[in-house]
């Protein structure tokens, strides 16, 4: 085994490779570049080396700097992680040149299995069924529209390299190719160096499934069964769970040895994963194979009780696999949430910042893995994800729901984050019936299904008496701290009750009385006519999380105060609350409501980033929708589009300029 390795990579993969390191007594090696010096990942490792500046072209993906790093500090071994570097086989071979073991497959396979075409004629040649599509890689505007032609419309572009979702695009007519191509072109090029795009035929509303393998170098090959990681936005992946209510397992044993099979002719070694789609009439369609490590990995320890990880270095230091297929056991049902730092309300786009308060949930079959901590700092220049949450259950519905109480405990301020995005997705029941598809998100969350979604009603009961019970308790404490001091008596023991209140969020209007039980931690509360019977912590009043028992179940909410306004945050929903005691709702409900005005003749910038290119000069008409500036932000590329027709008066930015959500972009010329 590996006295020493070093970890090519950052954020919540590198602190995960090293608690394993940890546990089995290797020491490790962090990397690191000049904004992440106080990263947990370098603080968790032995040993840290700084290998550039801010951009991942400037350090994490330099491979000479890495492999002199390893060496220069004794290193037997690197492990990639996950992006970077992990799937490109040229640093996979370099690493064995140095004298120095690649923990993953070797370089050979890293390209064959990589390139999502030559994996393809693998996969044929391996009999398994494949998407129809375009067989070459295309490189011009002419060979994609030939190329769609022939597959037909929609179509999906997908780079030939690499992975994660980007430069991928749907494509549903000829005239829409032109700017799709451009796009993922720029995107692919610069996350993994190479322009190349293939056409396939775009599968609408299909499961995502993937078969975890692992293979040893004796020739071992078993898979761990599937993750369904069919909830996306943008083509990643959000919500993942092991096993996929789809497969019975007569299907499940079918993916998962056809995967074997696959791994086994393209002479795989170590972890890896096989992706295939499965369509509404249930058939299965290769996709591509990721291989390395998947940031989902955790749902298939969880079910399994195993460690890839540590698998992972007892492959590549040559050990055989301590176990055959048939002793590979599903036990109960995982399920995991990536937190990522976006503003799911417009668009995902990235949030970066300083974060200033972090709580992990903990309990229970409830783990985080975490690349963050209070005083991180989340920049434009990596990926957005800050964590992950993993849970399990006996079923799948008390993994979900211990998820959803995770994630209400979950507190994280200074970035905005998919959180409560998240529950949305868990508590929609469309979700909680297990009908999922990778259009599930643009559905029932982003479209016309999603216009009509209300919050359930004992949901927001759950919200109004929790805001109205702490304003109750806060404006008690004030009260009491009035008092002289002889008169004073213990917190919580004196309320004066019942108390009735009148607590507005948006249109909502409930009547609220609260009347304590004796025990000053016991309260009997009617919302609207639905009695609860609550139980509250003891001083726990000023904290931005709440812990409360309502009918015998704990309810976690995240609160932010301001006066008689409270905004609460549980299972997804995300509302303020306003409090007031009858008399004051007599003159508070006659008030007008505010008036918000909007400057229509400035662009402005939607999230933090680096601006790509700008698309039109002063003096220019442009018309709604029309693309003026392509901004990148956290390995990502998005438009920016004009927000309605009009004349550019001046055009305020540059390529390269960094800008921050809110920075006037572009001036019209007003009417």
């Amino acid at each position: 085994m590996f006295e020493k390795i070093l970890i090519a990579n950052r954020g919540e993969i590198a602190v995960r490779v090293i608690r394993t390191c940890k546990a089995m007594g290797i020491g490790t090696v962090a990397v690191y570049s000049e904004p992440d010096f106080r990263s947990i990942h370098v603080s968790q490792a032995d040993e840290a080396v700084l290998v550039g500046g801010a951009r991942p072209t400037e350090s994490y993906l330099i491979i000479d700097k890495i492999i002199e790093a390893a060496l220069a500090t004794g290193c037997q071994a690197i492990h990639p992680g996950y992006g970077f570097l992990s799937e490109n086989p040229l640093f996979a071979g370099k690493v064995v040149d140095a004298g120095l073991t690649f923990i993953g497959p070797p370089a050979a396979v890293i390209a064959a299995m990589g390139d999502k075409i030559a994996a393809k004629k693998l996969a044929i040649n391996a009999s398994v069924p494949t998407v129809p599509g375009h067989s070459e890689p295309v490189v011009s505007l002419a060979e994609a529209q030939a190329a769609a032609a022939e597959v037909g419309y929609p179509v999906l572009l997908k780079p030939a390299a690499g992975g994660g979702g980007k430069g991928m695009r749907i494509v549903d007519r000829a005239e829409e190719m032109a700017s799709a191509l451009q796009t993922c072109q720029q995107e692919t090029r610069k996350s993994f160096g190479d322009a190349r795009i293939f056409v396939e035929r775009f599968i609408r509303k299909p499961r995502h499934i993937e078969i975890q393998i692992i293979a040893d170098q004796h020739g071992h090959v078993v898979h761990l069964g599937e993750r369904e990681c069919s909830i996306q936005r943008r083509y990643q992946k959000i919500i993942e769970e092991s096993p996929s209510c789809a497969l019975d397992p007569i299907l499940r044993e079918r993916i998962g040895n056809l995967a074997c099979e696959l791994a086994k002719k393209a002479g795989y070694v170590n972890a890896g994963t096989v992706e295939f789609i499965l369509d509404e009439q249930g058939e299965f369609f290769f996709l591509e194979m990721n291989t390395r490590l998947q940031v989902e990995h955790p749902v298939t320890e969880l079910v399994n009780g195993l460690d890839l990880v540590e698998l992972q270095l007892r492959i590549a230091a040559g050990e055989v696999l301590p176990f055959t297929q048939e002793q590979v056991a599903l036990k109960g049902w995982s399920m995991e949430v990536r937190v990522c730092a976006e503003d799911s309300g417009r668009g995902f786009v990235p949030s970066v910042g300083l974060i200033t308060r972090y709580a992990a949930p903990r309990g229970t079959h409830i783990r985080v893995d975490s690349g963050v901590d209070a005083g991180s700092t989340v920049s434009v220049f990596y990926d957005p994800l800050l964590a992950k949450v993993i849970t399990w259950g006996e079923t799948r519905e008390e993994a979900r729901r211990r998820m959803v109480q995770a994630l209400n405990g979950y507190h994280i301020e200074g970035v905005l984050t998919n959180i409560d995005f998240a529950n949305q997705v868990l508590t929609h029941p469309v979700f909680i019936r297990g009908e999922l598809s990778t259009d599930f998100i643009p559905t029932y969350l982003l479209g016309v299904e999603a216009a009509g979604n209300k919050p359930p009603v004992e949901v927001l009961h759950a919200m109004a008496l929790a805001t109205t019970l702490i304003y109750h308790l806060r404006e008690n404490l004030v009260q009491h701290s009035l008092l002289p001091l002889k008169s004073r008596v213990g917190v919580g023991s004196q309320h004066q009750g019942p108390n009735e209140y009148v607590t507005k969020s948006e249109e909502d209007i409930f009547p609220i009385r609260l009347e304590n039980c004796g025990s000053g931690l016991q309260w009997q509360i009617l919302v609207d006519t639905v009695d609860y019977r609550v139980v509250t912590p003891p001083l726990e009043f000023y904290r931005r999380r709440l812990r409360l028992n309502i009918n015998g179940e704990d309810a976690f909410f995240r609160l932010t105060y301001s006066g008689n306004f409270i905004e609460a945050a549980f299972c997804g929903v995300i509302r303020t609350f306003e409090i007031y005691n009858p008399r004051e709702w007599q003159v508070a409900r006659f008030m007008p409501p505010p008036v918000v005005t909007v400057d229509a003749n400035i662009l402005d910038c939607p999230m933090p980033g680096l601006v790509v290119d700008v698309k039109v000069k002063a003096g220019e008409r442009v018309f709604r929708g029309q693309e003026l500036v392509i901004l990148e932000s956290m390995k990502m590329e998005s438009a920016v589009s004009a927000p309605g027709d009009g004349v550019v008066e001046l055009v305020c930015i540059k390529p390269g300029d960094a800008v921050e959500t809110g920075s006037v972009l572009i001036h019209f010329k007003k009417d």
